[in-house]
């Protein structure tokens, strides 16, 4: 079951694409950070998915949904530019937890 985001973008396989939550620019203390000082993000959310991988020449769905908040490896998947929005595709591998 893939899902297609308002970007028209249908991953394959068992890809996912995931829009990365912005980071706070200011720390506990009320300091801004300048861009260079900030992490990559490794929460967002889920926009689209793939069909899933196959396995014994059947489709093995994945666990996670649309509009689901994940957590994903730090440097993981290929980051692009859809329009305005920055958006990262990632294989389901990647990801490491749902956030509830």
């Amino acid at each position: 079951m893939s899902t297609a985001t308002k970007t028209q973008l249908r991953p394959l396989a068992d890809r996912v694409v995931v829009r990365p939550l912005k980071r706070d620019e200011k720390t506990a203390s009320g300091l801004y950070l300048p861009d260079n000082a900030k992490e990559k993000p490794q929460e967002g959310e889920v926009m689209a998915v793939g069909p899933g991988r196959f396995e014994d020449g059947k489709r093995i769905p994945l666990d996670v949904q649309v509009g689901q908040r994940v957590v994903y490896a730090k440097y993981a998947g290929t980051e692009i530019k859809v329009g305005d929005e920055e958006l990262l595709i990632l294989r389901e591998s990647d990801i490491l937890a749902v956030s509830e």
